[in-house]
């Protein structure tokens, strides 16, 4: 195996063994294990390596601009340089989530115009979206379904071929079918699965984060009406909170609206979760009669809890609404030292620093146990998380996002 990155320092790390991201479970485990073993190398030169491979996966990310639309610069420059070293009879499948129509309409005509191969002949061509969470990729790969679409039959027998012969999976007795590799019939329908099922999410945490906002107008507790509704089968409310934030829910809403912009609902929800930072932050404002002046602690960098990763996370909009309204923000998380939290452009809090509010950003474990002793002076925390345990934080006033204080 050879993985090929145009990072040249986290190629090096991969060449040493190290893992190029802590924090993925058994990463570290499994890496030194294929390293020390010459199972796995890595390098820069994409064409290169691609020239001795018979199975090319492609997860190079797609990120969207300022106005919505998907950048591809980086996954061209990726097929450019996979078309270059194709060899005859390889399977290509891309595993970047793509708005619907990708692979087939721009992907691989850059491949056969690269290689000089003809597509379902020649070479093969397949889309199967990465369905794993930061954090337990290894336990996702086993638990979920592995999707495909090929561009044409051929292909896709050739990468249930290929997904069959390298992945295991543990049984579901809630499948209607038995778990595995799922061929979707076209690459098409495997680009749509994707963005289904993560657009429902934002979807889904919009809707809670209406639900929640509507409850601290009327003074009910959202989280207790939620676990009511869903005590009965056919309601699935997710929960509320501060921000929605990682490499996939605030992202491929956005590529499904660029294939679908007449979706509303999509459009209304992205808008209702991209709105919750601020108002978490008038929350804490109008409980503190203002904020000018005043210090307020954003406990949590990363996007979510146990993870470290900020990757559209809220800690940046709560921040600028914190300076906006004039107060004065300063960020801790347990997974970033202070020089790193610097370098994200924040302010460093340390822990037992005084502060008059304090916004729970990331549902860090660690911030079960925090309370009013580890901020001197605080009046109101705002719990973004639901995690906050109320007897430690007295007597300062705890409001959580849709259950009043």
């Amino acid at each position: 195996m050879i993985g090929a990155d145009v990072n040249a320092a986290t190629v090096d790390l991969v060449k040493s063994g190290t893992e190029p991201f802590p924090g993925e479970h058994q990463l570290q485990e499994y890496l030194s294990d294929v390293v020390t073993s010459g199972l796995l190398t890595a390098t820069t030169e994409t064409s290169a390596a691609v020239s001795v491979s018979d199975v090319v996966v492609v997860a190079v990310p797609l990120f969207v601009d300022e106005e919505a639309a998907p950048d591809f610069r980086a996954m061209d420059a990726a097929a450019t340089a996979i078309g270059r070293g194709l060899r005859r009879g390889a399977l290509i499948s891309f595993e970047t989530t793509l708005p619907v129509g990708t692979t087939r309409k721009r992907l691989a005509p850059m491949l056969e115009t690269e290689s000089g191969l003809v597509a379902g002949r020649d070479i093969f061509i397949a889309f199967s979206p990465e369905r794993v969470f930061t954090g337990r990729v290894f336990e996702d790969l086993r638990r979920y379904p592995k999707l495909v679409g090929g561009t044409n039959p051929a292909s896709a027998e050739r990468a249930v071929e290929f997904y069959e012969a390298v992945l295991d999976f543990d049984p579901r007795a809630d499948l209607e079918r038995e778990n595995g590799v799922w061929d979707l019939g076209s690459a098409e329908a495997a680009e749509l699965a994707k963005l289904a099922e993560t657009t429902y999410r934002d979807v889904n945490i919009g809707l809670a984060n209406q639900f929640a906002r509507y409850a601290d107008r009327v003074g009910l507790d959202i989280y207790n009406v939620i676990e009511a509704c869903n005590s009965q089968p056919f309601s699935h409310i997710h929960q509320p909170g501060v921000a929605v934030g990682g490499h996939c829910i605030p992202v491929y809403p956005r590529l499904y609206l660029w294939n679908d912009p007449e979706a509303s609902i999509v459009r209304t929800a992205r808008e209702a979760n991209s709105e919750m930072p601020a108002y978490a932050v008038s929350v804490l404002n109008s409980a503190l009669n203002g904020m000018q002046g005043k210090r307020v602690a954003i406990l949590g960098a990363a996007y979510r809890g146990g993870v470290r990763e900020t990757a559209f996370s809220g800690v940046f909009p709560v921040v600028d609404e914190v300076s906006k309204r004039g107060g004065i923000a300063a960020v801790h998380d347990p997974m970033y030292t202070e020089d790193e939290i610097r370098a994200l452009g924040l302010e460093p809090f340390r822990q037992s620093e005084p502060a008059r509010g304090a916004i729970i950003q990331t549902a860090h474990e660690e911030y079960r146990n925090w309370g009013a002793v580890d901020i001197p002076g605080i009046e109101v925390l705002v719990d973004g998380r639901r995690i906050a345990r109320d007897e430690l934080w007295a007597p300062a006033r705890v409001v959580a996002l849709g259950r009043p204080g």
